[in-house]
């Protein structure tokens, strides 16, 4: 019976797959802190995000006030 994965010559965590001739990563550790990093750093993109939109907000609310103080000083 023939084997259906060959390891990748001068790489110890890749192998062909006989049937698909694809190349496999067998790293689990390696793909288990690729997802933990990537899942952090979007975690980082969405509090920025929100922090963006809390600041634009401010920026609305303060140009409102400073509107009607304009007003309040006109009377």
């Amino acid at each position: 019976m023939e084997q259906r994965f060959l390891k990748v010559e001068g790489h110890s965590y890749l192998v062909r797959d006989m049937e698909s001739n694809a190349i496999i990563n067998t790293d689990r550790k390696g793909h288990a802190s690729y997802v933990a990093l990537r899942r952090s750093k979007q975690i980082d993109v969405d509090r920025v995000n929100t922090l963006e939109d809390q600041v634009q907000e401010l920026k609305s609310d303060l140009g409102d006030i400073k509107s009607m103080l304009r007003q309040l000083l006109e009377e």
